[in-house]
C-alpha cells in the first residue's frame, strides 16, 4: 500500500502573506523527495521485516527521481512482503505508485 503527497503548487499572484515577499535573487532550493516505511510486526520477527525495509528502501531509492520534488510517498508493508521475491516488490511497488500519482475521483457514498 502507497501513499503518496504532492505539494500543492502556489500561485504567485496571489500573496500568502500581508509581508511584501523579499526577494534575493537567489532561488531557493525546493523540497526534497522524502519516502517512509510502515513495517509492522504482522510481517514477522525483526530479521524478516528488516529485510523487508530494505529491500522497500533500495527499490523506492530508484523510483524518487520520477516522483514531483517535494513530495512524500509512505509504503506500508503488508504481511505477503515477507515471502514476495525482489521482483514480485518492484512490481507491486510500481503498480501502487502508478495508482497514487493518478487523479482520484470522487465517490459518492
Amino acid at each position: 500500500m502507497v501513499h503518496l503527497t504532492v505539494p500543492t503548487t502556489a500561485d504567485r499572484s496571489t500573496p500568502t502573506s500581508p509581508e511584501p515577499a523579499r526577494d534575493n535573487g537567489a532561488e531557493q532550493p525546493s523540497t526534497p523527495t522524502r519516502a517512509g516505511f510502515v513495517v509492522s510486526k504482522a510481517i514477522g520477527n525483526a530479521v524478516v521485516r528488516n529485510r523487508v525495509r530494505r529491500r522497500l528502501r533500495a527499490l523506492v531509492r530508484e523510483r524518487l527521481a520520477v516522483l514531483p520534488a517535494g513530495s512524500t510517498l509512505v509504503v506500508r508493508a503488508l504481511p505477503a512482503a515477507a515471502e514476495a521475491s525482489y521482483p514480485r516488490l518492484a512490481a507491486d511497488l510500481d503498480a501502487a505508485i502508478a495508482v497514487a500519482r493518478s487523479p482520484r475521483e470522487r465517490r459518492s457514498r
